[in-house]
């Protein structure tokens, strides 16, 4: 296996973790901020999360950024949320990682780090409003 395909196999199992957040919470979940503090609501968050997903992935089929944009349109709807991760993962599924160039690569280093840079944040709002972690989480992040 290729580093590019390593590569991939770092990539899905972040996208995994984030599905298994949002199935975990309820859905009022999703319109909460951290109280007391400068923050979005946690839907928010999964707003940016699948609009990065679907530039970033956009960008690495294309060879180069095209520019950000986001299909969710109600990302404080639970099963909105989830269907639009599951359908983001689908298209990181459809992406070929062994002949990606230079470039490509590099886009794929940035999907993976905002991804997780995301999870540091959901972090910061699961326990900001004292929540629970689904199991994946605990055996990734020990939260």
């Amino acid at each position: 296996m290729n580093n590019n395909q390593n590569l991939k196999k770092r990539i899905d199992p972040a996208f995994t973790l984030t599905h298994d957040l949002v199935l975990h919470l309820d859905e009022i979940c999703l319109s909460l901020d951290l109280p007391g503090l400068p923050a979005n609501r946690m839907g928010d968050q999964l707003w940016c999360v699948v609009g990065a997903r679907e530039s970033y992935l956009k960008a690495i089929k294309m060879g180069g950024w095209q520019g950000f944009s986001c299909s969710l349109a109600a990302p404080l709807v639970k099963p909105a949320v989830l269907t639009a991760l599951e359908a983001s993962h689908q298209q990181l599924d459809e992406i070929e990682f062994s002949g990606l160039s230079e470039t490509q690569v590099d886009l794929a280093f940035d999907l993976l780090e905002h991804e997780v840079q995301h999870h540091g944040q959901l972090i910061r709002f699961v326990y900001g409003n004292r929540l629970t972690f689904p199991a994946s989480w605990n055996q990734r992040y020990t939260v």
